[in-house]
């Protein structure tokens, strides 16, 4: 990101960079700091929310930006030629950003307007019971190097109930002796200090970890090395270059969290047995196995 000719939205990035807020918070907190950064250029917020972050960050600045920014006046780019109202759920991100934004420089969380998106509903304990016991019949039979890797990602999220921005952080290294234990950092959506924690695995996590560091070690041959424990498996464009020729990832290159998510929404589709326990959302099973976890240990 190129560094603002605006004093307060350099200040704002300078707050953002200290947040420490996890990858998908933080591609939530830069849509904001845009949408912030084009209502002032084009004159619609207070003269003094320019020189200020903190000016920046009052009622009377806000409140314009938040109706501007709810109309779609805001948005970075035209969707299908025109700029719509942003959806609620893009609303509520943003006022959850507002007031995180606003407890970080100190000042009291500030609602502006419409409520909480209710949370989809997770799974129950025995689905997840079930989950288990189909990922073990996968892990039974011939599986596909995304079925593997699936499996693995999924066994693992019923042990940890980790964050997909956790899980896509884990490398080899945060495997125990036999893959018994995987070391988590937990990152707080919000922000926060990352706090980590050894957790222990099922032996359906060992089985699935196994079968799935065997066709790794084979993806991550051919592209030079990696310590992350998930890869990708196919070719990637990454990019174009000024010369106009595109930028090639190879297979066994360290997956992204939206690589992450894609894998989980098409997988919860493709194999059998999984669109009738798999929530459509992965952050949903999370919440589900923490859920399980707390009531267990209670």
């Amino acid at each position: 990101m190129q560094t603002s000719t605006i004093p307060s939205v350099r200040a704002l990035d300078q707050l953002l960079d200290r947040l420490g807020a996890g990858a998908a918070r933080r591609r939530q907190l830069d849509m904001v700091r845009g949408e912030l950064e084009r209502a002032l250029a084009r004159g619609a917020l207070p003269v003094g929310a320019r020189r200020s972050l903190r000016r920046l960050l009052e009622k009377e600045a806000l409140a314009p930006y938040v109706r501007l920014a709810e109309s779609g006046a805001l948005r970075h780019r035209r969707v299908a030629g025109g700029l719509p109202p942003t959806s609620e759920a893009t609303n509520e991100i943003r006022r959850k950003c507002i007031d995180l934004l606003r407890e970080a420089l100190g000042l009291t969380a500030l609602r502006l307007g419409g409520g909480e998106i209710p949370l989809q509903p997770a799974p129950e304990a025995a689905t997840l019971s079930a989950l288990a016991r189909q990922l073990d019949q996968y892990l039974a039979g011939p599986m596909s190097p995304a079925q593997t890797r699936l499996t693995a990602v999924l066994a693992l999220e019923l042990d940890t109930a980790a964050r997909s921005g956790e899980l896509i952080e884990l490398r080899t290294t945060d495997l125990g002796e036999d893959n018994t234990a995987v070391y988590v950092a937990r990152r707080p959506q919000g922000g926060g200090a990352v706090e980590g924690e050894w957790v222990e695995t099922s032996a359906l996590t060992r089985a699935a970890l196994e079968r799935w560091l065997d066709v790794r070690t084979d993806l991550v041959q051919r592209a030079h090395g990696t310590s992350k424990l998930w890869v990708s498996l196919w070719m990637n464009h990454d990019g174009v270059l000024d010369d106009g020729h595109a930028v090639i990832r190879p297979p066994g290159m360290p997956l992204e969290e939206n690589g992450l998510i894609t894998s989980y929404r098409v997988g919860r589709l493709r194999y059998e047995g999984l669109r009738q326990l798999l929530p459509l959302k992965l952050e949903q099973l999370r919440r589900a196995v923490d859920a399980e976890r707390q009531r267990t240990a209670a």
